[in-house]
């Protein structure tokens, strides 16, 4: 069944409709052992997930343009991960959160930097997000 497919079967809730998507995606597109700790942390799960070039990022809504305010975890060396702010300004030291680390770690580090209010992520693009700050 194709992406596009699963998320027309399962609009009724599109952030499990993605997530199911993830976790059938081949480990030559992003680690397995991540995407299940990540789907293992309530938090992260009620996320929308994204994956790009071997991250995982995560999203307060489900339609593009995403949130683009929660940390993300890219593949650092190996079985390495680190967990940065991807839209942060360069040299604002807030960009890199933590790393290398192990998967479960970099998915602690996410977790314990979702800033209060994140979750769930709401059906939508962000204009239906209410701001963090």
């Amino acid at each position: 069944m194709a992406e596009r497919d699963i998320f027309e079967t399962a609009s009724d809730d599109p952030v499990a409709a993605k997530w199911q998507v993830v976790r059938e995606w081949d480990a030559s597109l992003i680690d397995k052992p991540l995407v299940e700790a990540a789907y293992a942390n309530p938090a992260l799960r009620a996320l929308f997930p994204l994956v790009s070039h071997g991250s995982l990022q995560f999203s307060r809504c489900t339609r593009f343009p995403w949130s683009q305010d929660l940390p993300s975890i890219f593949p650092y060396d190996g079985r390495l991960f680190r967990v940065v702010r991807l839209h942060e300004p360069r040299g604002s030291g807030r960009e890199q959160i933590g790393g290398p680390v192990t998967a479960d770690e970099a998915v602690e580090l996410v977790a314990a930097h979702l800033p209060a209010g994140c979750g769930p992520a709401l059906d939508g693009t962000p204009d239906v997000l209410e701001s963090l700050s």
